[in-house]
């Protein structure tokens, strides 16, 4: 069988690839082993952030007295917790499964495999494609020597877990371990957090990393820094697990959280001469491989391992293949949110890297705390936006971190991705009372003119 587009995985990259390729007039089919909508909606992003949103609930009820509501917090029902979880994702799926199939892409299950530079096999049938676009996304990874299994655990069985953990230890301070710790926390959970590097979600800014490790430990979430794994063991009870600078830490679970490997292994990339690297697909910034007209997109890509990334690349490489000759994606342009509590949203370069690029007296900062934000205040939250420009330039980076956060990352990556100026948000009217006010505060305080701020 021959299409225009063979698209060799169905998560979020893949099934954006295709998605578009159809609208674009192209006969493309969609290989995908296990569920259509793939890990983030199955196993990642869409049922971790349900539970993120009952931890939500279950802190407001806790908190409720201060706002003058009389409630009570009972505790947390998992049974029902999963419930919620499986009816978003359910309602996720069955809208997926008709678009694409509305869209006129021939849906393969099957695990696929490719056998020819143009060519993908599933089942025995092949499937030949003028192109061939590779999405077969990532997996939970661990640490040499360390096995999953009993009560040592990835996030994909941390979802599946039908009990709150009197306690828990998170190997590993990124995304995906603040935000279970986070979620365990607000549950009832004791939790420790293990970390290599010296601050929690290393990626971040170093003052945003600083002030989620603040917020942390009001909420009595442990964590060591700068500690490396050393080993664990098991028994009925727990885990203990000891570190390489003497610590040893019991526990009900280990949550090994350290990170995404990409998904490539013993599907034929190698053999047809695909470049790889650490088991990642090297590709140009058309995210062609180099071999006869195979592109990759997604986790598999060495970059951010985002299902947003994931829609854009799939979305690119269609329309690239169709000759539409889109503008190359900038990694650094891409919103970066960490879901816990409080979240953190961030695009665009951090201050060292803009000091890096620009010169150290290239760059201009600002913060804006949010307790002068009025919304913020309603929220009860601490935080603050910080906006990072090239002197007398654009904006270069937003980053911030607070309750709700995640829903003003959209204006910091028209800012960044547009090169506006302070000057230029400066002008622009920021509702009030919002959360949304702060980002105009910040970048009337970067222009030189601040409001509700202190010269």
């Amino acid at each position: 069988m021959s299409y225009d587009l063979v698209v060799l995985g169905g998560g979020s990259a893949g099934y954006a690839a295709a998605l578009r390729g159809a609208r674009l007039g192209m006969k493309v089919a969609l290989v995908e082993g296990d569920k259509l909508g793939g890990t983030c909606l199955h196993r990642g992003c869409i049922p971790t952030k349900a539970l993120l949103h009952s931890a939500e609930v279950a802190d407001a009820i806790r908190g409720s007295k201060s706002v003058g509501v009389a409630g009570t917090f009972e505790g947390v029902e998992m049974s029902g917790v999963n419930a919620f979880k499986e009816r978003v994702v359910s309602r996720l799926y069955k809208g997926l499964q008709g678009l694409v199939a509305s869209s006129g892409v021939e849906l393969v299950s099957g695990w696929g495999r490719l056998v020819e530079s143009d060519t993908v096999e599933v089942g025995g049938t092949r499937y030949r494609g003028n192109n061939i676009v590779l999405a077969s996304g990532s997996y939970p990874r661990s640490l040499p020597g360390l096995d999953i299994g009993g009560r040592v655990i990835t996030s994909e069985h941390a979802l599946e877990l039908d009990f709150v953990p009197k306690s828990a230890i998170i190997l590993g301070g990124g995304v995906i371990g603040v935000e279970f710790a986070s979620v365990w926390s607000s549950f009832g959970a004791k939790v420790t957090i293990i970390e290599a590097l010296p601050r929690l979600v290393p990626g971040e800014e170093e003052i945003v990393s600083k002030g989620l490790e603040r917020a942390f430990r009001a909420r009595n979430i442990a964590y060591h820094t700068n500690t490396m794994f050393a080993g664990v063991t098991q028994n009925e009870d727990g885990v203990t697990v000891t570190t390489r600078d003497g610590k040893t830490l019991e526990a009900d679970l280990l949550l090994v959280a350290v990170g995404r490997g990409p998904a490539t292994a013993n599907l034929g990339y190698e053999e047809n001469g695909i470049p790889m690297e650490r088991g990642f697909v090297l590709t140009n910034d058309r995210l062609h491989t180099g071999v006869g007209n195979i592109y990759a997109i997604g986790d598999i890509v060495p970059g951010l391992q985002l299902a947003h990334r994931g829609f854009q690349h799939g979305i690119f490489v269609a329309e690239e293949i169709a000759g539409l000759k889109p503008a190359p994606i900038v990694e650094s342009g891409i919103p970066r949110v960490t879901y816990s509590e409080p979240q953190i949203g961030s695009v665009g370069l951090t201050e060292a890297q803009a000091r890096e690029q620009f010169g150290t007296d290239g760059v201009e900062t600002t913060e804006y705390n949010l307790a002068g934000n009025a919304k913020s205040q309603m929220l009860e939250t601490a935080g603050f936006i910080k906006m990072v420009r090239q002197k007398d330039g654009p904006i270069v980076g937003v980053h911030m971190i607070g309750a709700r956060v995640s829903e003003l990352i959209g204006e910091g990556q028209l800012m960044v991705n547009w090169d506006a100026y302070p000057e230029d948000v400066a002008r622009l009217i920021h509702a009030h009372p919002t959360q949304n006010d702060a980002i105009g505060e910040a970048a009337l305080a970067l222009a030189g003119k601040p409001l509700h701020t202190h010269d």
